[in-house]
Parts: C-alpha cells; structure tokens; sequence
C-alpha cells in the first residue's frame, strides 16, 4: 500500500519554488569524491540543481544551505561518519527545512543512530537511483512519514559520467609526491564497488556481503579523460580492491596507459589477489601503475584468521619480494593494536617492517591504528567476541573494547599522541621512536634496527591512506 502522505499544507507553494540538492562530503582521503560527482551528475539530468560541499576543503555556505530542499551527506568512511554528525546541527540551522539525508557505506550501518539525530532517509549500497527517486517526489510534494525508498541497494546500476565542475578544482585536493620532491596533480577514478571478500573487520562486508559491482569501462575511461583534461597526471583508483575483476582492471589500465602514456596510477589490492594474480603484475608495472596499497594488517597469522584475511604472515613477506621484483612499490597498511595483539607481537610487526626495508612505505598513523568495530561487524560473528567489547558507543561510531593487557592500550595511546605531534618530522625518525617506545612498554632494552638498504622514500599520496582514525580537532572544527 503506498504511505499516506503528510504535511500536505503549503505543497503548491513548495511545488513552484525551484528545488536545490546540496551533497556535503565532510571527509575522503584528500580524494575529489566520485559518490558526490557521481549523484549530482544523475540529478542534474533529471533537472535539479545541485550544489556541493567538501568540508575537508570548503566552510558550510550559508547561501548555499538557505534555499536546499533536500541535504544529502555522503558517509562512506569512519572519520567521514564522524564529522558529519559533528556537522549536522549547523547543517540543521543553516537549511531549517530541508530533507535531511545520509547515504554511502557507513550510512546503512548507523540507520538507527542518524534517524535519532533527525536524518529522514538512509541509503547506502547502489544508492543512486534512490537518491534520485527521493529528490523527485519531494520535489513532486509526496512527503511521508516513514522511508519509502530501500536502505540498501545492491542491484546494478546504469552509471553515467560524473559531474565534477561542481567540486572544487583538482588543484585543492591531495597530490602524489614522488621521491625526487616533484609532485603530480591526482586525478580519483572508481572502476568498481564493494568487495568480493568477507574480511570480518571490514565495514564494506556489513553493506555488500560479498559482492561487487563494476563501473562500466567507459565511463571509468571518460571520468579519467576529464580530469586528465583538468590538469591531473596520475590517477588513484579508489576501489576497495581493484583486483576483485582483474580483466575489467587491465582493460581500464591498458586504455589509459594507451591514451595517456605519461600518466601514472595507484591501487588498492589485497595480498590473496596479488599473489593469485601475480603474473599480471609485470603488465601493471608496464602501463604505469607506481604503487599498491594493500591491507596487510598483522603479520600475526592467528589475527590474520580472526580477521578472516585469508592470507598469512608469510604470504606478506611473499607479496612484498614480487612488488619489489616488478618494481611497483609497496604501501601496506595495519591494524596494528587489536584485542589479541601483544607487546611482543607488537614489536614483531616493527620487526618485520624494519627487515623488509618498508619503514618509509608506512605512514607512522598505520602504527597506531586501533581495530574499529562499526555496528554490523562480521566481527560480532565471532564466538566469545562480545566478551571483548562493550555496549556500542554512539559517539565512537563502533563498539569500545579495553585490552586485557592495560600496557597495551597505554602504548597505543601513547604511539597515536606521538605521532600526531611528530607529523613533520621524517618517517625514519618517528619509527625509531616506536621502536625505542615499544620496547619500554615491555620493559626490555631496544635492540639496534636492521640499516635500511633503501632511504629513498616511495611515491606517496600527500594524505595518509587511512580509514578509520579518530577525526583531528581540527577536522571536528573546520565546518
């Protein structure tokens, strides 16, 4: 039966004033955000107008807000999350009456939570035919009481040619600095969606289960074209694994090493994948990929089996011998304090980053991560979990758990405050201070750090690649 509808007062006068979309992107990655270019380019061929802010870069525009009929705030990342909500009551001060939305990963997963915060819709998965149905009933005066269109889509979409010149210019956004000092203007693509794995502590698996959804060639080509055409001379690919379809990634790579020989990219890939697929990666090499990112997170392989990374401490060692006989750098990324990790297996993983010549392929941040447990976590799968954890934290976004060891979690708080006040100084210097921190907090003398045979920094992106750390004060404060 379709919703009765409500707050029929005043319809016509709402029908004849022009309807304004405003999406608000409050954090991702220093990346020209793909999930607002992408469903401002759907609402701007059904004809709204659509405007957009990048709270990692702009202010909240009170000229921009004070018109809006519906405010949609993409969510697709932890810090992301946090901010928003931070965000939402000078968002609900500067545009009184508009529908308030919140759509991408972490949306779906926190519906509870931002229904209580006064957010009317939730959308996440495919969430684009949604977001658009919504805008135009609205705009058509069919408001009802509860959410019409479906938390999670995961059915295919027609995706079309993103709307950038709605952002700010590439120019303001994260850089690729190369070991020479020369840095590049970047360019974000997405050539896919969701994950075909089940890593429990991953929060696309909440949302996707498994499954994944490719961005048709094309378009991936004709989005990359255009901001080639902007300025940008490397490419970041933002899927969650660009090898989740590895011939959809080599067509896309081949195409534009082929159009664009002088232009570079990145991607992120798991560990399984690159040793499955380790003989394309010679071809990655060729067609100008300059690293990979890939989600190590332990070198303890019975975290790496709570995790359900599906690989092992030594397929890292593996992966990282074929990056360097390639000759693509290798950027992997931790979850370095868990419930189970130790002091010992702490200083192990230092260890083994120090041994493998990879001290500046981390950023210090990926030292002092803590596991995040969102709500959904396939980690709550897990017997005897919840012994572990507390009750959820609304303000968290996830669920606290104290070590049973306290030195722990004192030397990760300690390694995060560290490295937020160490941010300038050089990778080798911060991670010799780990190092000598670690080894206190378990009360042995720090033995002297294998000499690195590399001190020639990888090329890198300006922002750390990280996905769940606390927000800065800074970041809770910009808006």
């Amino acid at each position: 039966m379709d919703p009765v509808p409500i707050d029929a007062n005043g319809l016509q006068s709402r029908l004849a004033a022009k309807f304004k979309v405003v999406l608000i992107n409050p954090y991702e990655l220093g990346r020209q955000p793909f999930a607002l270019a992408e469903p401002a380019a759907w609402l701007k061929r059904a004809g709204f107008e659509v405007g957009c802010i990048d709270l990692s870069l702009q202010k909240l525009d009170a000229a921009e807000l004070e018109q809006t009929s519906l405010v949609a705030i993409y969510v697709g990342m932890h810090t992301g999350t946090r901010i928003a909500i931070e965000a939402l009551p000078r968002i609900k001060k500067l545009s009184p009456k508009a529908h308030l939305c919140a759509y991408g990963l972490y949306a779906p997963m926190n519906e509870l939570l931002f229904k209580s915060l006064g957010m009317q819709t939730v959308l996440g998965g495919e969430f684009e035919p949604a977001l658009l149905n919504l805008a135009q009933r609205l705009r058509n005066g069919r408001v009802y009481a509860k959410q019409v269109e479906p938390v999670v889509n995961l059915k295919k979409i027609s995706f079309v040619l993103p709307e950038r010149s709605v952002l700010p210019v590439l120019q303001r956004y994260a850089r690729l600095e190369l070991p020479d000092g020369e840095s590049k203007l970047v360019g974000f693509a997405e050539a896919s969606r969701g994950c075909r794995h089940l890593c429990r502590h991953c929060p696309v698996v909440p949302v996707y289960q498994g499954r994944f959804r490719i961005v048709p060639a094309e378009v991936v080509l004709a989005d990359i074209r255009q901001q080639i055409a902007m300025g940008a001379q490397h490419i970041s690919f933002g899927d969650p694994d660009f090898f989740n379809g590895p011939t959809h990634a080599l067509k896309i790579a081949r195409a534009l090493h082929s159009e664009f020989r002088g232009v570079t990219y990145d991607a992120t890939i798991k560990v399984q994948h690159l040793i499955e697929n380790a003989g394309l990666l010679p071809e990655l090499k060729n067609t100008g990929c300059l690293f990979i990112t890939s989600a190590v997170e332990s070198v303890d392989d019975r975290v790496l089996e709570y995790l359900a990374k599906n690989h092992s401490s030594e397929d890292f060692n593996r992966v990282v011998a074929l990056m360097h006989h390639v000759g693509i750098a290798f950027a992997p990324t931790f979850v370095a304090f868990t419930p189970w990790t130790t002091l010992e297996g702490y200083i192990e993983l230092l260890r083994r980053i120090a041994d493998l010549d990879l001290v500046e392929s981390v950023p210090p941040v990926q030292l002092s991560l803590r596991l995040l447990i969102p709500a959904g976590s396939y980690l709550l799968q897990l017997p005897g979990f919840r012994d572990l954890i507390g009750d959820f934290d609304p303000v968290l976004l996830g669920y606290p758990w104290q070590h049973r060891d306290p030195r722990v979690d004192r030397l990760q708080y300690e390694t995060q405050s560290m490295v937020e006040q160490s941010n300038k100084l050089p990778r080798g210097e911060i991670f010799e201070r780990i190092w000598q921190m670690a080894h206190s907090a378990l009360g042995i003398p720090a033995s002297a750090l294998p000499e690195s045979k590399n001190q020639i920094s990888i090329p890198r992106l300006s922002e750390p690649w990280y996905c769940c750390a606390e927000p800065t004060h800074q970041q809770l404060q910009s808006f």
